[in-house]
């Protein structure tokens, strides 16, 4: 019997997907020569207003009664492609939308809102979360009469404890964390967030659906920075939320509301770039996880933190939830703490083919110094607490050959 065209594309690889979703080929059609063609490649819709036969079809795509766009602060066909794309790589069976924000935080921002966080509400946060989200709860929705609590997400029984004391609206947690490489056990959190009716948020920056599909796991939000591994390339800024009834539709009104839109070059560029996102995580995957293994044996080093090595806390975890291991390394030089800032600077500055950048999941290969980063606004105390050490350095290992990186690693040690 021959599968109908819906079944085989709900068994497409994950490979695939990438490279085809999203695009709407056969609903562009044009005629020119008495031939008929249409682009293989979305378009970029640069345009902030879009026009209907009669006023009659207007009023309906206004009103939501026919599919078709207006205004381009509602919806854009290049936006919606990347949106298709990526909801079709997080969700490929459910029925679970994406919508894209012209920033990680934009979206983080989002889905804090759609999870209904109003005065006298409590929101759950892990303990190492990403410094700006932190902030973003206490100083923005903090003044809306949120209340803030956090824990450390990576002790599931710290987190049952907290959500039984707490009875919080939301929990947030990274799939990731930075810049130490926690591994979180979603399914375990979700079960633990669904028997207290509270919505869990995954920031899946780190992951990428390439990792992990959080929604697969139980989460009810998932959120990216597109800016990262999704666009890859080190050239856009763009944020994408990802949730399946009833947050889909909070998530819809908000944007139009709030106006964080994603630009249409922006889109085309996030779209591009999935295409490659599994040949570009593969690679960096695999570079991360020889240069981690072989940092462990050198004699500057004094820990590395990779979730394939055996020593780190979360390897169970992290072979149960994750695909693979992930892109990111960091470790600590083996100096004096009394010169541990500056011997970090002197490894750093020493790079010559890894760049010096405070970002990740590029396609170069990128280091940092995550307490003059990242961590920068935490307290020396807090701090030494999450683990986030002067002598602690950040790699974002990108698709270069792992030799040209690790030989550059080597050269920058030996000034230090």
């Amino acid at each position: 019997m021959t599968d109908h065209p819906q079944n085989r594309a709900q068994k497409r690889r994950f490979e695939t997907d990438a490279v085809h979703a999203g695009e709407g080929r056969a609903a562009t059609d044009a005629s020119a020569n008495g031939k008929s063609y249409y682009p293989i490649s979305t378009p970029i819709h640069a345009s902030t207003t879009f026009s209907h036969p009669d006023i009659e079809t207007t009023d309906r795509v206004l009103g939501g009664e026919q599919p078709g766009f207006s205004y381009a602060r509602y919806d854009n066909p290049t936006v919606v492609a990347f949106e298709r794309a990526l909801a079709a790589l997080e969700s490929p069976v459910g029925d679970a939308r994406a919508f894209a924000f012209a920033s990680g935080m934009a979206a983080m921002h989002a889905a804090l809102a759609a999870a209904e966080l109003g005065p006298d509400a409590t929101v759950l946060a892990a303990e190492q979360l990403y410094g700006s989200t932190a902030t973003l709860l206490v100083q923005i929705f903090g003044m809306n009469g949120v209340e803030a609590r956090f824990a450390d997400c990576y002790d599931t029984e710290a987190v049952e404890k907290k959500v039984e004391e707490l009875r919080p609206r939301a929990v947030v947690i990274e799939s990731i964390s930075n810049p130490l490489l926690r591994v979180a056990d979603v399914g375990r959190i979700a079960e633990i967030t669904r028997s207290a009716g509270a919505a869990l948020i995954v920031d899946s920056t780190f992951a990428t659906p390439f990792l992990q599909r959080p929604l697969d796991l139980g989460a009810d939000i998932v959120v990216h920075s597109a800016t990262k591994y999704l666009a890859g390339h080190g050239d856009i800024t763009a944020g994408v939320v990802v949730a399946g009834p009833p947050h889909d539709a909070a998530l819809e009104q908000i944007r139009k509301l709030v106006g964080g839109t994603l630009g249409p070059f922006e889109a085309w560029l996030a779209h591009r770039g999935l295409k490659t996102l599994p040949l570009r995580m593969q690679r960096q995957c695999e570079n991360a996880t020889e240069i981690a293994d072989r940092l462990t044996e050198h004699p500057k080093i004094a820990r590395v933190n990779h979730p394939s090595l055996g020593d780190h806390p979360d390897r169970e975890v992290a072979s149960r939830v994750l695909r693979d291991y992930g892109g990111l390394v960091s470790f600590e030089l083996d100096v004096d703490e009394a010169d541990a800032r500056q011997a970090a600077f002197r490894f750093l500055n020493g790079l010559e083919l890894c760049v010096r950048a405070p970002s990740l999941g590029d396609v170069y290969t990128l280091a940092i110094h995550p307490a003059t980063s990242s961590h920068r606004e935490l307290s020396p105390g807090r701090r030494e607490r999450l683990g986030v050490k002067e002598a602690l350095v950040r790699l974002s290992v990108g698709i270069e050959h792992p030799e040209d990186v690790f030989g550059d690693i080597e050269q920058a040690l030996e000034v230090i």
